[in-house]
């Protein structure tokens, strides 16, 4: 990131740390690396079980199934989102892809391993961590629902004028 970047900063106005103070989150980023991926590179794969979460700190990253041989992207996770929880938590493999879908896509990643140490020596810091999770699960669930929602309207129509 350029010099100018302060992560300690940006992060402390984002919903993840919104109660944490500055050290509490300079603590977290400790358990964190900063990983960079290109346009369209695979940051987790299908099948996969998740040994990661991400935080989004600048690009964009996109959640993509293929069917036929096609790529459909189902929702996209921006600057200050949570990515790759659902299998993190669950342990079940992946059911969708991740992939970089700007230049270059920067994402703070936290381990499982720094995970389960972050909750034994940090447990506030890991709980604001997993209400992000569930926020940003929340906000998945709720796409898709109106995705899916829009879609039904949009055959049923299609339905009633083709009778």
């Amino acid at each position: 990131m350029s010099a100018d970047f302060n992560l300690t900063e940006f992060l402390s106005q984002q919903y993840l740390c919104e109660s944490l103070t500055i050290r509490e989150v300079q603590t977290l980023l400790e358990f964190t690396d900063e990983v960079v991926f290109k346009k369209h590179a695979i940051i987790a794969d299908i099948g996969e079980v998740g040994e990661a979460l991400y935080f989004v700190i600048a690009g964009e990253a996109a959640l993509a199934f293929e069917a036929d041989g096609k790529t459909t992207e189902m929702a996209h996770a921006k600057k200050g989102e949570l990515v790759g929880e659902m299998s993190f938590f669950d342990r079940e493999p992946r059911s969708v892809r991740l992939v970089a879908k700007s230049p270059d896509t920067r994402l703070l990643r936290l381990s499982r391993t720094m995970y389960q140490r972050l909750r034994v020596e940090h447990p506030f810091i890991a709980v604001n961590l997993l209400e992000q999770a569930i926020v940003s699960l929340d906000h998945l669930f709720r796409r898709v629902s109106k995705d899916m929602a829009t879609f039904s309207r949009y055959v049923t129509a299609i339905k009633k004028t083709s009778k």
